[in-house]
């Protein structure tokens, strides 16, 4: 299994450099989707529902005070499998388009984010993690609506 950081150190080499809120949120969908599409967690660290959508802590604490980073020496993208690997870039390639607003924005339509926030009002402080079932579960059912319209 990868960690955090090697997913954050690949999509920085494929991508360049890029703010740290956008970061965030392409490591979240890698983790999202790599886990519908290879049944298993990219990396084990826990994901936070934060007021701009979901932050992993072990990324937010080693950039913290940077707006934009370029390269992430605490990960190895090299250490990445086959399935990671293209699970990364399948979303990069849909995703990386988008700033780094659109992309919390569509965090924030969706139910993974959404449950885990409850009743808090907008842009209140939380730590709540959003759960590897309610990501699951989530994604996993846009590939079942995908496939139904076809």
């Amino acid at each position: 299994m990868a960690t955090v950081h090697d997913v954050a150190a690949h999509i920085l080499a494929k991508q360049g450099g890029m703010t740290a809120m956008k970061l965030q949120k392409l490591v979240y969908y890698s983790y999202a989707w790599h886990l519908v599409w290879e049944e298993r967690e990219l990396f084990d660290a826990p994901i936070q529902a934060w007021a701009n959508g979901p932050v992993i802590y072990d990324l937010y604490r080693h950039h913290r005070g940077q707006f934009h980073v370029s390269t992430w020496p605490l990960g190895d993208a090299e250490a990445l499998d086959t399935g990671e690997r293209e699970s990364i870039d399948i979303v990069l390639g849909f995703y990386s388009d988008k700033t780094a607003h659109e992309l919390s924005e569509l965090t924030h339509s969706e139910a993974p984010w959404q449950d885990a926030r409850g009743d808090l009002p907008a842009g209140s402080r939380s730590s709540t993690q959003i759960t590897t079932t309610s990501i699951f579960d989530y994604y996993d059912s846009l590939t079942h609506a995908a496939a139904e319209r076809v």
